[in-house]
């Protein structure tokens, strides 16, 4: 479940602005604030079911829009890759200034 819930964080991070704002209300409601269903419900007026039906077509979406697009997946690769970089920096010795931009790299995620 936790990872499930870390996936559709980072998918809802990179995709948000391609929602309406009650999807990305729903998605920050339940998945950033951790309210329940009934809580959501509650706030919007709407039933529990309504509340659920909409999360989970909204999780659909940010995956067909992971599919097509692919922001996640590449930030994954882009972050294993600085790993490497920084343990083949540390291991080697290489120079500070090297050292330096691979930190300018992750500043930039």
């Amino acid at each position: 479940m936790l990872e499930k819930t870390t996936r559709v964080n980072y998918l809802f991070d990179f995709y948000q602005t391609l929602l309406t704002p009650k999807q990305s209300s729903y998605m920050s409601l339940y998945y950033l604030d951790d309210y329940s269903l009934g809580e959501i419900a509650d706030e919007y007026n709407v039933s529990r079911q309504a509340v659920y039906d909409n999360i989970k077509r909204t999780e659909a979406m940010l995956e067909e829009y992971e599919e097509k697009l692919l922001l996640f997946h590449k930030f994954q690769e882009r972050q294993k890759l600085l790993g490497q970089m920084k343990s083949i920096i540390q291991k080697d010795g290489l120079p500070n200034e090297l050292e330096q931009v691979v930190e300018l790299l992750e500043k930039l995620e």
